[in-house]
């Protein structure tokens, strides 16, 4: 393997470099930034989460501008939890450089080590061997032996949900047919409308839960991301949305004081435009 660094590498380090000592600096209690000096991991995690989903709408547009620009909010990110961090002496950025850096060779061992021919299902099972055996040994380290450690809590409910169904299935606590699971969601959709009749806002809630956590294991079962399936009902609602209120006002009307009849005919000529001749 050829360990020279290239121009562009060289150039990457240098810029990382300096990203660490602007973060240091906004941290340094002599002359610092007051904003900065006054964050935790806690309140700056949820800035992460964002920055992270801001990547991924870019790449949604296709937009490499805000791409590029998204991926250093998401780096800034990295940085300001290492400077923390190396502040409290637990790590700095060379340990998380290192840290990745070493499972990403030792999750491939077919291009680090012995080369195998192996395909990309072939690696998506071993990437999960090897995640699970990673997995085992902290659970030891720490005492605990569920299949479930390691969903990370922070984690967006829906694709939680999928990653704990996932986890639950590698021991064969899992539904086989899809048509089971159809069976499921007709039982939580009544209990739904039970805990409605009851008037109890707690079971109402608890409910709607086990329905949303069911449907998403659906999803999983016919190969659908279900944050990505949500997206795009998401995507697809805002665009019929705005396209009826724009049909309002062609008509000369407003639409938020439209009543719902005319909403719905509104809703179903929008859906017409949509459908293929």
């Amino acid at each position: 393997m050829d360990h020279s660094a290239s121009p562009q590498h060289e150039r990457a380090a240098r810029e990382f470099v300096r990203l660490l000592d602007i973060m240091a600096r906004l941290r340094n209690p002599d002359g610092g930034c007051p904003w900065d000096l006054e964050q935790d991991f806690h309140t700056i995690a949820p800035y992460t989460i964002e920055e992270a989903y801001e990547v991924a709408d870019a790449i949604e547009r296709g937009d490499m501008g805000d791409l590029r620009e998204e991926l250093g909010d998401l780096l800034f990110q990295v940085a300001f939890h290492s400077q923390m961090a190396s502040e409290e002496g637990t790590f700095d950025a060379a340990d998380v450089a290192t840290a990745i850096n070493e499972k990403m060779i030792r999750r491939h061992p077919h291009v680090f080590d012995t080369a195998d021919n192996r395909t990309s299902d072939d690696q998506v099972v071993a990437w999960e061997v090897v995640k699970a055996q990673e997995r085992a040994s902290k659970a030891k380290a720490e005492k605990s032996h569920s299949a479930l450690d390691g969903v990370a809590l922070s984690l967006p409910a829906l694709l939680r949900a999928e990653k704990l169904q996932k986890r639950a299935a590698r021991t064969g606590f899992d539904w086989t047919e899809p048509e089971h699971i159809f069976d499921k969601l007709e039982e939580e959709t009544e209990e739904v409308k039970e805990a409605i009749a009851s008037g109890d806002a707690a079971a109402i809630m608890d409910e709607i839960g086990d329905l949303l956590f069911v449907a998403a294991n659906l999803a999983r079962r016919l190969n659908i991301d279900p944050e990505v399936a949500l997206r795009q009902a998401n995507a697809k609602f805002e665009r019929r949305f705005r396209a009826m209120e724009a049909m309002a006002t062609e008509n000369g009307e407003n639409f938020s004081e439209l009543d719902l009849e005319a909403q719905e005919n509104l809703w179903q000529a929008v859906k017409k435009t949509e459908s293929p001749a």
